[in-house]
């Protein structure tokens, strides 16, 4: 059975790169997509996906906010949230997971380095 990820990203070359990555691993993965913080919120309590992945830079509310509503709600809490962001400056990783990232992935990044990091929160 695949697993399925919420994908939340603005950028459409950003989702499109991301969809390519997973379209290569023989359906292990079912991505789904949001484009606003708020839309990834919501998708995160309605469809309970296996792993989020978690631009910071959003439209609306930003993905450090969109992080804190996630680990907020007892529902969809326990789901591991990897940080997927341009924010590569010293300490922004630290803030990340302050806000309740499980992990970290600075863009531009290596698909083999992101796709390890997934296996390692689904197990």
């Amino acid at each position: 059975m695949s697993k399925r990820i919420l994908l939340i990203e603005d950028h459409a070359e950003n989702r499109r790169i991301l969809r390519d990555l997973f379209a290569n691993t023989n359906s292990f993965y079912t991505l789904r997509e949001a484009t606003t913080g708020e839309d990834g919120v919501a998708m995160a309590e309605r469809e309970r996906p296996d792993l989020i992945l978690m631009d910071i830079e959003l439209p609306g509310i930003d993905g450090y906010e969109a992080t804190r509503r996630i680990k907020a709600n007892p529902t969809v809490s326990h789901i591991p949230l990897i940080a997927v962001t341009s924010y590569a400056l010293s300490g922004d990783e630290v803030k990340a997971r302050e806000a309740g990232c499980d992990d970290y992935v600075a863009k531009p990044f290596s698909p083999r380095a992101l796709l390890a990091k997934i296996r390692e929160h689904l197990g």
